[in-house]
């Protein structure tokens, strides 16, 4: 199967094509960060959504974002993995002209009012009004680097073209620059993602980019005041100890800016809604357990701090949650029900817990808690699992569940126990409209749904004594007796 081709947006057909066109439309040059300026303060007045799809940094990243953009700055953000830190600078972005004019073919993106290289300059002056323009699209203004040890100037800066020379020009010529990811993305914005991994000699390239906007190539110097924005971005530990920004370059960034975790539990799940791709339905008192277990792992003393656990752990615990419910419904393949009904893809309590086995590896724990992994997630995940019980079910009658096993009844769940199954062990369970009512359930859930309740309720009771639990060789869960 074959990759999609990327769709090339194509201007529309009004827009001038010759430099006088331009002129007499009333277009008027400005620089990309004037033009981020007026763009972010335009979507100010208006109310409208300045950064789509970035969760959780409303009241404290975001403003600094802003401000340093009104400001002109350049900005280098600081933040462990997976804090949304390439998200947030793609989404800047957004923020550009939707077009904007540039020579026919040029490679450095070049304004018809202001031309760079001297071939450019002279193609204006000859050609005058009559200069051919392209329009480029605000998708093809952003340039990305992930900084690699292996990294060179010729990647970002540019490098002498062998082939060029060969065909006579010398060496002091212009044209015989291949130009880098940077120049590539004049009058754009350019993004080098950990930055610290670049090599100390490989950021001093960057410095006149920054400053004095001009490049080095062979030690021949080349004016071209690049228009840009430069964004880095950092993780805190490697900015200070395994790599490190030098002194001059951390120097010329105008801000600096700490992302951040979700900092409370609304905004993890708003985060983990908006990202993970679910093939299965997980109610929200299991997207919640899952959120909370994140946030547990996070702040547990036998993880790493300095490593951090990345939002993209409690993604992949959803998506991992929705995998085992499509499971059990491709396994089950039908139910047990007179009508034959097949079981539908609805995930459970007890789906979360394949969860500490495929995720262990986005953890890094203390040196001392080696071979004790899964059993620290398993442990935080029960604590996640009775903190989101409490929540939801406090303070509600859950006599009629308990009543269930007192005559020495057991009641079997599991990854393969259809909702048909569990449903006819439980009955008909007083106090069961309630804990679907709280859960927000709606009054007619479906059986795989109210599966999911009952489950949840019998985990509850077990993890805060009031039920026990055992689980048997083919890998059932029972439930019953005293915790």
């Amino acid at each position: 199967m074959t990759a999609p081709t990327p769709v090339i947006p194509v201007p529309p057909a009004d827009l001038p094509g010759t430099l006088g066109a331009l002129r007499a439309a009333g277009h008027q040059y400005r620089t990309v960060k004037q033009e981020l300026r007026d763009n972010l303060l335009a979507r100010m007045r208006s109310g409208e959504t300045r950064f789509p799809g970035i969760v959780g940094y409303d009241d404290t990243v975001l403003p600094e974002v802003e401000r340093a953009l009104l400001a002109g700055h350049d900005m280098v953000l600081l933040g462990e993995r997976g804090q949304g830190k390439t998200r947030l600078i793609r989404a800047l972005g957004s923020l550009l002209d939707e077009w904007t004019p540039v020579i026919a073919g040029s490679v450095l993106n070049e304004h018809p009012m202001r031309p760079l290289t001297p071939a450019s300059v002279a193609q204006a002056a000859e050609a005058g009004d009559d200069l051919p323009i392209g329009w480029l699209h605000r998708s093809m203004r952003y340039g990305e680097k992930l900084a690699t040890p292996d990294t060179s100037v010729g990647d970002l800066i540019g490098d002498v073209d062998p082939i060029r020379i060969a065909q006579g020009r010398t060496l002091g010529d212009p044209e015989t620059i291949h130009f880098g990811l940077v120049p590539r993305t004049n009058r754009g914005i350019f993004a080098v993602n950990e930055l610290p991994d670049l090599a100390e000699r490989i950021q001093v390239a960057l410095l006149n980019v920054l400053e004095e906007r001009d490049i080095q190539v062979r030690g021949y110097q080349l004016r071209l005041p690049l228009d840009l924005l430069l964004v880095a971005s950092a993780n805190p530990e490697d900015y200070t100890n395994r790599g490190r920004i030098i002194t001059p370059l951390k120097d010329r960034f105008g801000a600096e800016i700490r992302t951040h975790y979700p900092v409370d539990l609304e905004l993890e799940l708003a985060l983990i809604r908006q990202e993970a791709d679910l093939v299965a339905a997980v109610p929200e008192h299991v997207l919640e357990v899952l959120a909370r277990f994140a946030r547990a792992v996070r702040e547990s003393p036998s993880v790493d701090p300095r490593s951090g656990v990345s939002a993209r752990f409690a993604i992949a615990a959803a998506e991992t949650v929705a995998g085992a419910a499509l499971r059990r419904a491709g396994l089950l393949a039908a139910s047990d029900d007179s009508d034959g009904r097949p079981e539908a893809a609805v995930a459970r309590v007890g789906d979360a817990v394949s969860v500490t086995s495929t995720l262990r590896g986005k953890v890094e724990f203390e040196s001392g808690e080696e071979g004790r992994e899964i059993e620290i997630l398993a442990h935080l995940l029960r604590t996640a699992t009775a903190e989101t019980f409490r929540a939801h079910l406090a303070g509600l009658d859950l006599s009629g569940f308990t009543a269930l096993v007192e005559d020495g009844t057991a009641i079997e769940t599991g990854e393969l126990v259809g909702s048909a199954e569990l449903l006819r062990q439980v009955g008909t369970v007083p106090g069961l409209a309630k804990v679907l009512d709280r859960l927000g359930l709606g009054d007619a859930p479906t059986p795989e749904e109210a599966a999911a309740a009952v489950e949840f309720v019998l985990e509850g009771l077990h993890l805060t004594r009031r039920l026990g639990k055992d689980v048997t060789e083919s890998g059932r869960t029972v439930y019953g007796g005293r915790g």
